[in-house]
This record gives structure tokens, sequence and C-alpha cells, in this order.
């Protein structure tokens, strides 16, 4: 018995030499995934010059209608303010109150924009902010040391690094040391799978796309079984709301900068999302009638009668699109508020996780 097991294990042994000898002389044509990324790099197709600007001049469409705008400040109020009743009382009954830890790296105006913005929601609803800011040159170590102090700090619930990242800092490689208990951005790989996963439930979604879906909800928008067509494919936003999406049963196509004929696809779509960065790069063309538009792009633009010198408008040609949507929403005002309560709530969720654990 002993001796016939023995010539089994042999031959097995040998067959398996030899399927390793017959793999290796011919190589799958398959490549590693990061070695086929490329950046998406959007070209207008439409003069520059008239990036700032698209068509002032349409007001209505052809039976005098112009679309629903979807405003976010009164839906982001709303939930602001159920959140800071929730710290309330959880200050009152366990004299506990949530904290959020956010890293700033380098001087990006845009980057200590948004931290601000975040500081101050969080102190305006009751959350303890936290903020570690480290110079531009600052070196891999000290960037993980700074998040490693922020999982290991028991006020500190949520932990947030402001992206993006100076070059020289793997951005993949800090996103994934973040705790996934304490990843209320949403970007762990732990989380974004179980986000992809159908019957799974991440610890936390990400706050840009989860905002997008709540102003959907918020306004009666309905998405199953709807055609979504989400035009850009960040890890930040683009894939985890396509993702979000066909999680709410939309049938989903991504149109990203290698697409053929993107304003084709687009027509197609029953709700269109965006987010590539390029002013008005989405024409009303590139919209069938009574689209839903989520305009998620901020991009500031030269404007010489502002105040400041410049504005943000969105990806979407909003004038243009105004007269072709059955609703759209504003750049800046309308996903940009919920975003920032998506991230206020998603820091309470980490903070009463925490505390019901202990």
């Amino acid at each position: 018995m002993q001796h016939r097991a023995a010539m089994f294990c042999r031959m097995l042994e040998k067959g398996f030499h030899s399927s390793a000898q017959r793999a290796n002389k011919h190589h799958l044509r398959f490549p590693p995934l990061t070695s086929v990324d490329l950046p998406d790099i959007w070209i207008p197709r439409h003069d520059a010059s008239i990036a700032k600007t698209c068509s002032p001049h349409l007001k209505t469409n052809s039976i005098g209608q112009t679309a629903r705008v979807l405003e976010g400040k009164p839906i982001a109020n709303n939930i602001n303010s159920r959140i800071s009743a929730e710290i309330c009382e959880m200050k009152s009954t366990i004299g506990k109150t949530p904290g959020l830890g956010v890293i700033l790296v380098g001087g990006r105006r845009d980057s200590q924009s948004f931290v601000h913005i975040k500081m101050k929601a969080c102190m305006k609803v009751g959350i303890a902010p936290f903020t570690v800011e480290l110079p531009e040159d600052c070196t891999e170590a000290e960037l993980f040391d700074a998040v490693s102090s922020f999982n290991e700090n028991p006020l500190i619930h949520g932990v947030v690094v402001q992206l993006p990242l100076p070059k020289h800092l793997d951005e993949e490689k800090i996103i994934s040391y973040v705790s996934p208990e304490k990843d209320v951005d949403g970007f762990h790989p732990t989380n974004v799978g179980n986000l992809a996963m159908r019957g799974r439930e991440p610890s936390f979604i990400p706050c840009a796309s989860k905002g997008c879906i709540e102003l959907l909800l918020w306004n009666d928008v309905e998405i199953k079984g709807k055609n979504v067509v989400v035009v850009g494919r960040s890890k930040l936003v683009g894939l985890p709301t396509s993702l979000l999406m066909q999680r709410h049963h939309a049938t989903v196509t991504t149109v990203h900068a290698f697409t053929g004929n993107p304003e084709h696809v687009t027509c197609g779509a029953d709700i269109l999302v965006s987010d590539i960065g390029v002013p008005n790069m989405i024409r009303g063309h590139w919209l069938k009638p009574g689209v839903v538009v989520v305009d998620m792009g901020a991009n500031s633009v030269e404007d010489t009668g502002s105040l400041q010198g410049h504005r943000l408008i969105g990806d979407v040609c909003y004038e243009e699109a105004i007269v072709k949507a059955s609703a759209i929403t504003p750049v800046p005002g309308g996903v940009g508020p919920i975003t920032i309560s998506m991230l206020l709530s998603n820091t309470v969720d980490a903070a009463k996780r925490t505390y019901r654990n202990t």
C-alpha cells in the first residue's frame, strides 16, 4: 500500500514538473495589469476658446422647458443637522465624540482649501478635527508615521490622506496603509473590493460616489434598470460611482479618454455622470433629451469679471445641457456639499462601530 502511494506521489510530481515546463514554453499574452495602465488624458474636441463658456443664448428647449436644477446644499444641510443631533446624543449618553484626522502633504492651494472645508464642517457638527501637515518633500516613511499615528489614536475614528500626493509618494501604498476600519474616504482596496462584489458590504463607500447616489435618491430619480454612462474612471470618483450604480441595478457604461466617439455613447444615457476635469467637455449634442446630468467636475477657469479672477465650472456645458436635460446639478453647489456630508456621516458611523465594540 505504501509502495503504491509513493509511486502515485512520484507520478504526480513528474506530471507537475512536465506541465510546468510546458507552461514555460508557451507564454500567455496576458500582461500584468499595471503594465497596461495608461493615464486618461482628455483632449477637448472643440475650440479651446469656447471652453470657458458655451452657448449662453440658449435659454429653453424647443418646447420652452429647462431642466430641474438639483441643488445639493439643501440636502447637505438636512443631513448635517441630523448628524449634529446624533453627535449630541452620543455625547450625552456615552460622553464620546467622533474624531476625524486629515493629513495634508505639500502646499497645493486646492488641497488646502478642501482640508479647510472639511475641518470647518467637522467643527460645525461637533466632530473633533485633527490635522497633520507635512512638507512637499517629505519622505514616504514620514507619511507612513503620520498615518500610523492616526490609525492607533483611539480619539480618531476616521483617517483621510488628502489627494493627490506629490509624485515621489506612492498613493496606492499610502491608501492601503490606512486602517480599513478608519478609511472614511472608502479608498482602501478592501472597501473598494467589497463595493464591487454583490452580497458584500464595504465598511465605507467613497464620499463623492455616495453623495451622487444620495442626491439622486433625494430627488426621486429612478436608478434601477436605467442606462447610466459614467464619463471618467478615476479611483476617486469614476470607478466607485460605476460600481455603486451597478449595485443599484443600473446598466452602466464607462467612457474614458480612449473611448472612440464618446458622444455616441453618452447619447444613450438616461443618467450621465461626469468627473474628468475638463471644463465644458460635454456639449449639448452629447446628450439625449430628458437625460439626468450629474456633473461632478470642478474646474477653475479664468474670469476677469470675478473678484477672485477665476470661477468654477463643470465638465458639462451647463448652458447647453440645461435645455436638453430633465434635471442637472449646478457647479458649484451640486454634489460637492453632499460629498462633505457623506464624509461626516462615514466618520460618525466609524465612531459608532468603535464604541459599540468596546
